[in-house]
């Protein structure tokens, strides 16, 4: 395995670069990611970065593309460039990690065909994790699925705190405030305190029920029978219909959420408001240890902690417990790796 190293040398004045990894960074979301990582949106106009961008051997020339690319856009933030196709290499001393790269699913793949492909992938990007990456390293998993993809990496990363490992739900969050703001009339900043529980899957449960627009609860605006019959499986189908609709699936979306994510768990969320995201089950809402699941947090200080004393009515129950359900099936399946 070889790298390929560009540097960009910002001036000595500036703020130490943060060092972050992108894997399947040549891929739709990577690329996504990478440019407005350089240009700033991520960790804010006055910090610098430098990518250490990984693929696969058989994507090196389209990852020296992207570098090209980068490199070409003369961003004033962006420190340092390198392309690796290793893993242990391109985790090397990194603060904040992306795990984008997974397998697609291929046609005729049976689900837990899919869970198993992921699994080798990701328990070897924890141990890779774990032999380079920096003591206090973020870890975003954006590769699906998700969850159980965060959990497996966390397992074999064991020099590494669980509470540092995530998964993606914030695409969900963005995704259910977007729906309301349409039906509302209204515009995404008008809402806060959406939540989404459970798995990055149609499983995940929407909740509006602590939810407010412009400073009023949102149930008070969308009736019932909307928020059940066609709200919740918009928001949990709203990916295969974007496949649908442009052939494809997510990508600037994605990597959009994935920005959002970091970017509130470094810097913090709002004053008043919360995201969400997948983290180690706790106990906290009878969602026992175990598995990765989303929750409504709060972050400070690179911490997210989960908002606790929330009420959930018996339909709030039965959809938190079914997408429970669902992360122990896909741990159970994938139980070998997680030794």
């Amino acid at each position: 395995m070889r790298a390929r190293f560009s540097s960009l040398n910002p001036g000595d004045t500036m703020t130490d670069p943060v060092r972050i990894a992108i894997t399947g960074a040549a891929g739709n979301i990577g690329y996504a990611l990478a440019f407005r990582i350089a240009a700033g949106n991520m960790l804010g106009p006055d910090q610098p970065v430098s990518l250490q961008l990984i693929e696969i051997p058989a994507a090196a020339q389209a990852l020296e593309g992207v570098m090209m690319e980068l490199s070409d856009c003369a961003f004033p933030l962006l420190a340092g460039l390198q392309g690796f196709d290793s893993a242990e290499e391109g985790f090397k001393d990194v603060d904040i990690a992306m795990l984008v790269g997974a397998r697609p699913r291929g046609a005729g793949m049976e689900r837990k065909d899919l869970l198993l492909a992921n699994a080798e992938i990701f328990s070897a990007q924890g141990r890779a994790l774990n032999t380079a990456a920096a003591r206090g390293c973020k870890v975003l998993v954006v590769g699906n699925p998700a969850n159980t993809n965060a959990l497996i990496a966390s397992t074999n990363a064991p020099d590494l705190p669980p509470e540092n490992f995530a998964a993606m739900t914030r695409l969900d969050h963005n995704r259910s405030l977007a729906q309301l703001a349409l039906r509302c009339g209204g515009h995404v900043n008008d809402f806060q305190r959406m939540i989404i529980w459970g798995n990055h899957s149609s499983t995940q449960f929407p909740d509006i029920a602590h939810a407010t627009f412009r400073g009023k609860p949102v149930t008070e605006s969308v009736d019932k029978g909307w928020y059940r019959e066609t709200f919740i499986p918009a928001v949990q189908k709203r990916g295969a219909a974007i496949i649908k609709a442009r052939g494809a699936s997510s990508a600037a979306s994605a990597a959009s959420a994935a920005i959002d994510t970091v970017r509130d768990w470094m810097l913090g969320t709002p004053e008043g408001d919360w995201t969400s995201m997948a983290i180690p089950a706790d106990g906290s809402y009878r969602i026992e240890p175990g598995v990765f699941y989303s929750h409504p947090v709060t972050c400070r200080d690179g911490k997210a902690e989960i908002v606790q004393g929330l009420g959930c009515d018996a339909f709030a129950r039965e959809r938190m417990e079914a997408t429970d359900a669902e992360l122990r099936e896909e741990r159970d399946g994938v139980s070998d790796l997680l030794d």
